[in-house]
């Protein structure tokens, strides 16, 4: 067996405030590579498509092809997240997500240090590229490692809630992001903050990183994990990462790709084709742009913990599938709203977007991390979340973009997000209720037929995990 419940009085221990100290680790690096991450997503509307690309037939031609290159960072986010996983799945948590942290402070800093296609030509955008690649790889490793530093140290009828925090860390990146280019904006000129100064934002990371790798230094993985790595040195079959994962739980694999789908195409047209939305077909002013977002991040990270212990309180699947029905409906009265043209209608659809959002973006930590065993969780979760990114948040601008181009309305855009929102209340429906699991009970059932009928495996307050790992294999 992976672990037992014998270790379940020592979990927690070290108690709230050292659990506190965990989310504040994990959080500390999601903020800095979310900073970063979406840096380079309002670059790339702002200004990529005029700094690192031939000059095309209008705006949205070199906004498209900065939109390409954006897609290469979600298209390196699973390659990421297998090597990521399944290293963290024998090394460590922490020790990944130490690394992680290091390769996407460095390539963002590196963005900000890139000659324009004026001055080196079409090696600019290639140079780009190879940076965006490692930076979506670093992110790839990230999530998994973040939300299991956290999830794995948490109690049990309270895991959705702080396992939500890490997702938190990503509006309060994208804050500090817009905040960064809202005074680089507002204190600079078009032509300098074109020229020069949105380079800074990049350079800032640096900062950032080092405040985020000292917090990293100050926790250590979970007991849970530290016995699964006891073991894995006295079993070959606990090493198995990515293949064992996809023969063993195919299901829970599935589940959390189909999961992903509407929330993370929602997620990237709320944020980033919003504003290439307002900036070209609404025209709306840059900073009044940036101040919109800022507010909505603001709510956006307010509401992730709440609907996070919503989801401790009622389930997993409920919270989830509000969420995915309420997001089919966003793109139908949010882009009519943007229309208007009247600032307060147009923060409240985008606020409104990522209220929805965090419905179920909040639920998805505790989801992943109970449908593993602790010696694939890392694998798991990681292949199950990022895989998604390469058909969803990744091409989900690019296929706003030319829907908008095609059409000349955004009536097509709001069935793409309908289409994409109903593969998720499905995935949610269809989904196992993990509220209240144990995750020493989830190992237990993995280690194999005998284990799988001890009546010690069963929870009265909580779901059979038994059935939970039939059901996946």
């Amino acid at each position: 067996m992976s672990v037992g419940n014998g270790l379940q009085p020592k979990r927690f221990g070290s108690g709230r405030t050292y659990l506190r100290r965990v989310v504040a680790a994990s959080m500390a690096g999601t903020v800095v590579e979310w900073y970063e991450f979406f840096l380079y997503g309002t670059a790339a509307t702002l200004v990529f498509g005029k700094v690192f690309f031939a000059k095309g037939g209008s705006d949205l031609d070199g906004i498209l092809a900065a939109f390409v290159t954006y897609a290469v960072g979600f298209a390196a986010r699973p390659v990421g997240g297998i090597v990521f996983g399944q290293l963290g799945d024998r090394y460590g948590r922490k020790k990944l997500l130490q690394l992680s942290l290091v390769l996407v402070g460095a390539s963002t800093f590196l963005m900000g240090c890139l000659p324009t296609f004026a001055q080196i030509g079409y090696w600019a955008p290639a140079l780009l590229v190879t940076l965006r690649f490692i930076q979506g790889f670093a992110v790839g490793g990230e999530w998994g490692g973040a939300i299991l530093l956290v999830a794995e140290h948490s109690p049990n009828s309270s895991r959705g809630f702080w396992a939500s925090w890490p997702q938190a860390g990503v509006p309060a990146g994208n804050m500090l992001a817009t905040a960064v280019l809202l005074i680089l904006t507002s204190t600079l000129s078009d032509a300098a903050f074109l020229s020069w100064g949105w380079r800074i934002a990049f350079w800032l990371s640096a900062v950032v990183v080092l405040i985020g790798y000292y917090i990293r230094t100050k926790v250590t993985d979970a007991p849970i994990f530290l016995e699964a790595q006891r073991q894995a040195q006295r079993s070959k079959r606990a090493r198995a990462g990515i293949l064992e994962v996809l023969k063993r739980y195919p299901r829970g694999v599935f589940t959390a790709m189909s999961l992903r789908v509407g929330e993370n195409i929602m997620y990237y047209l709320v944020v980033t084709f919003s504003i290439t939305y307002l900036k070209v077909h609404v025209h709306a002013n840059t900073k009044a742009i940036l101040w919109w977002l800022l507010v909505a991040h603001a709510v956006h990270f307010a509401v992730i913990p709440l609907f996070g212990h919503l989801s401790d309180r009622f389930g997993r699947r409920p919270v989830y599938f509000v969420g995915a029905l309420a997001a089919g409906t966003w793109g139908f009265f949010a882009f009519p709203m943007m229309n208007s043209g009247r600032d307060t209608l147009i923060l409240s659809a985008i606020v409104i977007g990522l209220v929805f959002h965090g419905l179920m973006y909040a639920v998805q930590p505790a989801t992943m991390a109970e449908m593993f065993p602790t010696r694939m969780r890392y694998s798991g979760v990681s292949l199950g979340y990022q895989v998604t990114s390469i058909f969803a948040g990744s091409l989900a601008p690019i296929i706003a973009v030319r829907l908008l181009e095609t059409y000349k309305s955004a009536v097509p855009i709001a069935w793409y997000l309908a289409g994409a929102a109903s593969v998720s209340a499905v995935a949610a429906l269809a989904a196992r209720e993990t509220k209240g699991i144990d995750l020493a009970d989830v190992d237990l059932a993995d280690s194999g037929p005998t284990s799988q009928h001890d009546p010690a495996v069963r929870q009265p307050d909580g779901p059979d995990p038994t059935a939970l790992i039939e059901g996946a294999v």
